[in-house]
């Protein structure tokens, strides 16, 4: 009975283990795509779609230290139309030092990058699916349309719309999400689409030295660019992502521990067993003077041990596997991506609490079992 309690213990903080790192190497996996497109910080209006950058902001910014570089953006819905299909998707005009600061650039499957001072587009896999265009087709443009700003009734659908001819060079792969729904275009496109000044923009992105502090950067920020900016950092870009990857974790956790409290009645039951089949050397202790509370001490112990160790073993057992996973990639997801898994510190810690605070709670409630009625009846 012992022995089929401790392995159900082993068997159950193994699984928690491998469960948290798996969790662990997704969510890293999952991030990795938005940390190719996601400045390290990125500077979005307080109020409004836009705002002014001025001289005197581009010197102060260029005086702070950590900032490995930065890139102005513009960022709007468009409608996208190509032989005579229509998408609305979300333009992206970038300036020169854009794949500098992330490396989307890397991600272009087929095609190339923009060509600077030109009208050329870099589309996603899924929009080019949708509407059915390739790359530097010359028979056939892609057409850009923005409705413009201001006021009073339309009078005609060319009045409504500031429209661009444009030519997609180049598509590019990196998550379903932004593969459906970007397109990279040069920035003074964008201006131009949307009316914007030379020194308007809807955001700017930078990137950090590593060794850079980013909170002291954040702070260096906010105050050279005033109150017309909010900074934001990978984490608040993605916050829906975050929150959704956490609460997962956290919900496996609790699944995987509701595993463990099945497996802990099992050390329950084997001390309960354990009592009564030494009821006789129990009833010796009582006769010689052992306190009942001494005697419920030896159980608890006992049960506490048991379940320490067998909790240790099944975390040694753990890492073992997922070492060998991260090393030797036995378990694949497709015939060249392997099942991700990260091994950290803080799971072995969690692993290692929960397996002690819930052992010690079953040794309790069995050990509470013995009173000098029980052994005597």
């Amino acid at each position: 009975m012992t022995i089929i309690a401790a392995s159900g213990t082993i068997i159950a903080s193994a699984a928690l283990f491998i469960v948290l790192s798996g969790f662990a190497g997704l969510k890293n996996f999952s991030l990795e795509f938005s940390s190719l497109v996601d400045p390290d910080l990125k500077v979005v209006p307080s109020e409004g779609k836009s705002f002014v950058i001025t001289k005197e902001d581009s010197v102060a910014i260029q005086s702070i230290k950590g900032i490995q570089g930065y890139s102005k953006t513009i960022e709007e819905r468009v409608i996208l139309e190509f032989d005579n299909k229509h998408q609305v998707v979300t333009m992206k005009g970038v300036d020169e030092n854009f794949t500098k600061v992330t490396a989307v650039d890397s991600k272009v499957y087929y095609g190339k990058w923009l060509e600077r001072y030109t009208d050329q587009i870099v589309a996603g896999g899924g929009i080019s699916n949708k509407l059915s265009f390739g790359v530097l087709s010359l028979t056939k443009h892609q057409k850009i349309y923005v409705p413009k700003p201001g006021k009073g009734q339309i009078t005609s659908v060319e009045g409504a719309f500031n429209s661009i001819n444009a030519f997609n060079v180049g598509l590019f792969d990196i998550n379903e999400d932004l593969n459906n729904e970007f397109v990279f275009a040069n920035i003074e496109t964008a201006q131009y689409l949307l009316n914007y000044d030379d020194n308007q923009v809807s955001s700017i992105e930078f990137k950090l030295d590593p060794n850079a502090n980013q909170e002291d950067i954040r702070q260096a920020l906010q105050s050279a660019l005033g109150n017309k900016i909010t900074t934001k950092d990978r984490a608040q870009l993605n916050d829906a992502l975050y929150k959704m990857l956490n609460t997962e974790n956290v919900a496996v956790y609790l699944i995987f521990t509701l595993v463990i409290i099945i497996a802990l009645f099992n050390v329950i039951g084997a001390l309960i067993m354990m009592i009564l089949d030494k009821k006789e050397s129990i009833n010796t202790l009582f006769n010689l003077g052992t306190t009942t509370n001494n005697v419920r001490r030896i159980f608890f112990l006992q049960g506490s041990l048991m379940t320490i160790l067998a909790g240790g073993i099944g975390l040694i057992l753990g890492l073992i596997l997922v070492f060998l996973q991260k090393t030797t990639n036995y378990v694949m997801l497709t015939p060249s991506l392997p099942y991700p898994v990260e091994l950290k510190v803080v799971n072995i810690i969690i692993v290692l609490v929960t397996i002690v605070i819930l052992g010690v709670l079953a040794s309790k409630l069995a050990s509470q079992r013995i009173t000098k009625k029980l052994v005597k009846g």
